[in-house]
């Protein structure tokens, strides 16, 4: 079988794929300092005198700080504005009628009747699109002529809106006026139209022709002193097509600075699973689920951000399937689900009810509860003479069981419930689940990914499969649930930092061309190096890379010290408002709307969370007749890039005039995309090649490898807690939809802060007060300022907060160990009381 495209290895000649290889984040990345730490380093080394380096550090400090607050009349942080929080019973049940009139009041609302039943019912559908919303793959077999979620409807109405973005909105509002309103408003504006341009000094964005764009973009790339000044940064809706392009023409104007959305979602999953199973994705299908015996869903509310992800486990659970839910907080996804398609259990019916058992463990607390039902399980093994493990599978497969086996003697039971929160009798108890259960699939996402020791609680998971050969083996395996359609196929194109040798290799054979070896910048890196001053310029295709990345203030200002920002956008974001000395916004096709191009109609290909690939094509006329697809901003602007620097071997235009060309070429460089153009026509598209599900590891050991990991352990200081951020239901990544968290109870706001009714007595405190929150961190401290106390069932000394709100609290150096990824999900903050703002 050939070679598997994991998430974060590409590979290239058979030779090539043979060989073994380790961790793709070893050398580790790039130790970037910030600009605060590279100007104490300075001053510190310019004098001897202990007493001076101490002033000439407290000197670099205020200048730092006095330029990182000039935030001119642009606010980097959405409006503090309270929008009259109501509270309510957290709910009991996801799905069923409320679902239904959400979806069609928000479809009707954007769309109208006629457009809603165009648009929704050719979602998800063989030779219709694909939903632009989530990676959660379609059956391969039969669909329904529903294929689709709440919020799935959501996102494909927002795109699809009638609502218009025009030059004379911006000719009406300055863009500091704009960063004054919420993300929520702006988003509601409706869909740009035309290219717009911020000039040098300018307060309000002008039309621009599409050529006098890709000039000035071009004229700012070749006057840089190097490639690597420039960063490409790419979001997880960017199509096949468009990403592999894009790549291309990257690298041939000579960097590897290809910053991702994936950086700060699953690449602690990729860095985790390519080190222990060779495969950088997950190893099921969706067909995998109709045999599961066991489910662990972990780190995730699939009511929220995978909704279609609930009929798959209702499936799951009434053959009989045992289902685990583990997370801080209770979500009505995983407790009851009214599917909204089965007319009598939606209107009168009361559910099917999905977890069997509910662990509310700590935030960050899951290395020690894997680590005890591993424990539990390896010690059952010992009880019942060896009839427990998988010991042929282990000698055949495995490689480090020993090592694993001796850490967990040396840890403690009361270390355990102590780090995790959960009693030794729920741990034994999911425990014997997973005993009892041959074919076991754990799940997860940014519940997991997102904390300093994010590979570890991902490799301890691999460890628990480990021990009864529950990975290469129908119905059980990993389950990495990719948060944006097409994030995990962006990265197979080779959208990635670090990319490969082999991947190079393929590349320049295909393209006779020299690539740049050298690693690129990832997600952190790009915002440190636009900081200090080592990059110039910015290109986002697509996203919202300021509401999406760590630390908004930090971030703001090394946007504001570019030469020129680019964004590449269907809709209005704040990433538009914070802007380098120039700012172009390049508006293009959406994913529901009619791609034609010189050849005639086109269509586009991605990849979901269970490497199928399949074709996507819109059936919506264009928003605008200005509007450009990617594919066709990419070859536009490689052409006039390149063109100032001596040409390129590439005919741009021809392969943005036919796709087919672009997936020719595709086929040629990446494996397991073999006859593309015929493939990704059948009814369905095909599976890339996988080979941890066949039982082949390629690791440094040859095996599946188990991982050791000390226990995490948060030292909070009194009064501190650690806080996780997380979306509400009318949001999907940084989009806000509305203003409710309907199945948590919280409506009508997003500046709260949940806290346990004990802490928030404790605190002093009572419902309804506001507060700031403190965000510690190597002594520095960080403010977000206005938040609501709500009670909430989550474990003491625990926060919840909704992102980007509190974005501003995450520290752009708080990252996890090997992925880089921010982590958003251990954030230690304390609490005071909010000044009173005048009315």
């Amino acid at each position: 079988m050939k070679q598997e495209l994991n998430t974060t290895e590409q590979q290239g000649t058979p030779d090539q794929q043979s060989e073994a290889h380790p961790s793709h984040y070893e050398p580790a990345k790039q130790d970037l300092k910030t600009e605060r730490e590279l100007r104490r380093d300075e001053a510190l080394a310019s004098s001897n005198d202990e007493q001076r380096d101490a002033g000439k550090s407290q000197q670099a400090d205020a200048k730092i700080s006095s330029t990182d607050t000039a935030a001119g009349s642009r606010r980097a942080q959405p409006p503090e504005d309270f929008t009259g929080l109501k509270v309510s019973p957290a709910s009991e049940s996801a799905g069923g009628l409320p679902a239904i009139v959400s979806a069609l009041k928000h479809s009707w609302a954007e769309m109208g009747a006629a457009r809603t039943l165009k648009t929704l019912t050719r979602i998800n559908q063989k030779g219709g699109f694909d939903c632009p919303g989530c990676a959660w793959p379609e059956p391969d077999g039969e669909r329904t002529h529903f294929e689709f979620c709440e919020n799935g409807a959501k996102h494909v109405a927002d795109e699809a809106t009638t609502k218009r973005v025009t030059p004379e909105f911006f000719r009406e509002w300055s863009v500091a006026a704009l960063s004054r309103q919420s993300d929520m408003w702006l988003n509601d504006q409706g869909r740009l139209t035309h290219p717009m341009l911020l000039r040098r000094g300018g307060t309000h964005y002008e039309p621009v022709s599409w050529d006098e764009a890709f000039q000035l973009i071009a004229g700012e790339l070749n006057a840089l002193d190097t490639p690597d000044e420039a960063v490409f940064y790419t979001s997880g809706r960017t199509s096949n097509e468009a990403a592999f392009l894009y790549q291309l023409f990257v690298r041939q104007f000579g960097t590897n600075n290809l910053p991702d959305c994936s950086n700060m979602c699953h690449e602690s999953s990729g860095s985790a699973l390519t080190e222990s199973i060779g495969v950088g994705k997950g190893t099921v299908t969706l067909d995998d689920f109709a045999e599961a015996e066991a489910i662990f869903v972990i780190g995730q509310n699939p009511g929220t951000n995978h909704p279609r992800m609930l009929s798959t486990l209702q499936a799951a659970k009434r053959r009989g399937c045992r289902i685990v839910h583990i997370n801080p907080l209770p979500e009505a996804g995983m407790s009851r689900f009214k599917h909204p398609q089965e007319v009598f259990d939606t209107l009168v019916g009361q559910g099917t009810q999905l977890a069997d058992l509910f662990l509310q463990v700590r935030i960050n607390g899951d290395v020690a509860l894997l680590q005890g039902i591993s424990k539990e399980v390896l010690e059952e093994d010992a009880r019942r003479g060896g009839n427990v493990l998988d010991r042929e599978f282990l000698a055949a497969h495995s490689h480090g069981f020993a090592e694993f086996a001796a850490s967990l003697g040396a840890v403690g039971w009361d270390d355990i419930t102590e780090g995790c929160g959960i009693g030794r009798e729920q741990i034994r108890e999911a425990a014997h689940i997973f005993i009892n259960s041959r074919r076991t699939i754990f799940c997860w996402a940014m519940g997991l990914t997102q904390h300093r020791n994010a590979v570890a609680n991902i490799q301890e998971i691999v460890n628990l499969l480990l021990l009864r050969g529950q990975i290469g083996t129908q119905g059980a395996g990993v389950c990495p649930v990719r948060g944006h359609s097409n994030v995990q196929g962006d990265r197979t194109m080779g959208i990635w930092e670090r990319p490969t040798p082999a991947f190079l290799d393929a590349l320049a054979r295909e393209f006779r061309f020299e690539p740049p070896r050298a690693h690129g910048f990832d997600t952190v890196e790009s915002i440190k190096a636009m900081h200090a001053g080592r990059a110039k310029v910015f290109f986002a295709m697509g996203g919202n890379f300021l509401s999406a990345t760590p630390d908004t203030e930090y971030t703001a200002e090394a946007l504001r010290r570019l030469r020129l920002t680019v964004q590449v956008s269907t809709k209005l974001n704040r990433a538009h408002l914070i802007t380098g000395e120039q700012a172009l916004i390049l508006p293009c096709l959406g994913r529901t709307e009619i791609d034609r191009q010189a050849t005639g109609e086109q269509f586009v290909s991605a990849e979901n969370s269970m490497g199928v690939v399949q074709s996507s094509r819109g059936n919506l006329p264009p928003a605008s007749t200005e509007l450009l697809s990617e594919v066709m901003i990419v070859a536009r602007l490689a052409e006039a890039t390149l063109g100032g620097r001596g040409g390129s071997v590439v005919n741009w235009m021809e392969l943005a005039a036919d796709y087919d060309l672009i997936r020719e070429r595709i086929s040629r460089v990446i494996v397991g995309f073999d006859d593309y153009n015929e493939r990704v026509r059948r009814p369905g598209g095909f599976y890339l090649p996988n080979l941890a599900r066949e039982r082949e590891w390629k690791t440094a050991s040859g095996k599946a490898q188990f991982t050791v990991h000390t226990l995490p352990r948060h030292e909070l200081a009194p009064g501190q807690f650690l806080m996780m951020t997380i979306r509400s239901h009318d949001q999907f990544n940084t989009t806000i939809y509305g203003l409710d968290d309907r199945y948590r109870g919280i409506r009508n706001e997003r500046r709260v802060v949940m806290l346990n009714p004990e802490d928030i007595r404790e605190a002093g405190l009572e419902a309804g007060a506001v507060v700031d929150l403190i965000g510690h961190f190597e002594g520095e401290e960080r403010v977000a300022r206005r938040f609501i106390v709500v009670p909430y069932s989550i474990p003491r000394r625990s926060a919840a907060t909704y992102f980007p709100e509190t974005n501003v609290l995450v520290p752009i150096n708080s990252v996890a160990e090997k992925s880089n990824t921010p982590a958003s999900k251990s954030v230690v903050i304390s609490l005071r009381p909010a000044a009173v703002v005048a009315s």
